[in-house]
């Protein structure tokens, strides 16, 4: 009997969650609530989520955080990263990025690839990342690259927070060899998969019974692409060239799509048009030199034009940088915009509000009922020399260790007189 109730009372304490607890940050240089810069502000917090932005008293009851007026920001989102998918890019047994050639197209999902405990999570954790999208490589079966998920970066692996957030495609040079190797041909394989998925919702039987030849999409990928046209997922389409963002803009209008931009190395050229369309750029901050001929308009300043003309913008990383510095890197190509013409406010917005913005992750957001994610930040967090002090995730403290810092505390100097190998440390 008293073995059943000391039980009962372990199981009472531990199912308690974290997120019970009533937590106050005090004393903070707030950025991203509604209401604006906050200096000496109060966020109080309950049951993991945002409950009062004041100058007020925090409650008597609060655990308190003091920020000591440090600046406090809604956790940063990286809006196309592949953390969780892609572990070592050259060992192609850790890269769950992309689907085989006739296997899946439009249908590919990342969310039953990502690793929660992946290392490099757990670094953009630690750089103050706390949302991500995730999203497939271009695909062997061109333009359609498959669906993103959106990340939260817990530290208890449970890392998917919401699964098929974005259909994404690949058009220009970089993919054209999949696509009968002519632009023309992946515009016309894209219209067509949407004229076919069109013609799947009306007439779903005949996928069933009708010859390959009639239809170039399969069931699956026909079924997926039933959330792009009805518009309950955006199709996210990287394109570089002022040509194709015309031809994604025309495409959006033909078939009534929510249409999000991705690289846009030469949207600063149709800054206007987008801006009418309501058509957010999701871009990188550091094209500043063509790569390919697709790219010949690159410049730096491509964020602030944008960002001038009403556009609304986040920024992703590319190449080595998408999983291996999600975090710092992010944060550095902010920076860098602010130094091409980019105000501060309108940087920090880019990897933090305009997230909820774009792929309607409210836990990018400062504003009462939202979930918690909030960090603390040691300096300015533009500059990559400076780091979280505190990450809030939930509501929850989340933990800033990484493989790299316990690397640098076995191996550093002064570890050494500790008289034990490296080990043993």
């Amino acid at each position: 009997m008293i073995r059943k109730t000391l039980l009962l009372a372990v199981l009472a304490t531990t199912s308690i969650p974290a997120q019970a607890e009533t937590i106050a940050i005090i004393h903070a240089k707030l950025y991203g609530a509604t209401a604006g810069v906050i200096d000496n502000a109060t966020v109080v917090i309950r049951d993991g989520r945002i409950s009062t932005v004041s100058n007020a008293a925090p409650p008597a009851e609060a655990r308190v955080i003091d920020a000591e007026g440090r600046i406090v920001t809604p956790g940063l989102i990286n809006s196309a990263t592949q953390i969780g998918i892609i572990e070592v890019a050259s060992a192609q047994n850790t890269n769950d990025s992309s689907a085989a050639k006739d296997v899946l197209g439009p249908a590919f999902d990342v969310q039953y690839g990502l690793n929660g405990n992946s290392l490099l999570v757990s670094q953009a954790r630690a750089d103050g990342l706390t949302s991500a999208v995730i999203f497939p490589s271009a695909s062997a079966d061109a333009p359609f690259s498959g669906f993103a998920a959106l990340m939260r970066l817990r530290d208890d692996g449970r890392v998917l927070d919401r699964a098929r957030v974005a259909e994404f495609a690949h058009i220009g040079a970089e993919t054209a060899d999949e696509s009968g190797k002519s632009r023309s041909a992946q515009w016309g394989e894209l219209r067509n998969a949407l004229d076919e998925a069109r013609a799947f919702k009306a007439h779903a039987a005949s996928y069933k019974t009708a010859p390959a030849r009639d239809h170039l999409l399969k069931r699956p990928d026909a079924e997926a692409l039933q959330a792009v046209i009805d518009g309950r997922v955006p199709l996210a389409i990287f394109v570089e060239r002022e040509s194709d963002i015309r031809a994604a803009v025309a495409l959006a209008d033909d078939y009534k799509l929510r249409l999000v931009i991705m690289g846009g190395t030469e949207a600063w050229r149709v800054a206007p048009l987008l801006a009418a369309r309501n058509i957010p750029v999701v871009l990188n901050p550091f094209a500043n030199l063509p790569m390919t001929f697709d790219e010949v308009g690159a410049r730096l300043d491509n964020a602030a034009l944008l960002h001038k003309a009403g556009v609304t913008i986040g920024f992703y990383t590319i190449s080595i940088a998408q999983s291996y510095n999600a975090g710092s890197s992010i944060r550095e190509g902010a920076g860098l915009a602010v130094a091409n013409g980019l105000s501060w406010q309108a940087a920090l917005d880019a990897i933090t509000v305009n997230g909820a913005k774009i792929w309607s992750n409210t836990a990018t957001t400062i504003a009462k009922g939202q979930a918690a994610d909030l960090v603390i930040w040691d300096g300015d967090p533009l500059d990559p020399r400076s780091a979280p002090t505190t990450i809030l995730i939930d509501g929850k403290d989340m933990s800033l260790r990484t493989r790299q810092g316990e690397l640098a505390r076995r191996y550093h100097p002064q570890a050494a007189e500790t008289g034990l190998p490296p080990s043993y440390r």
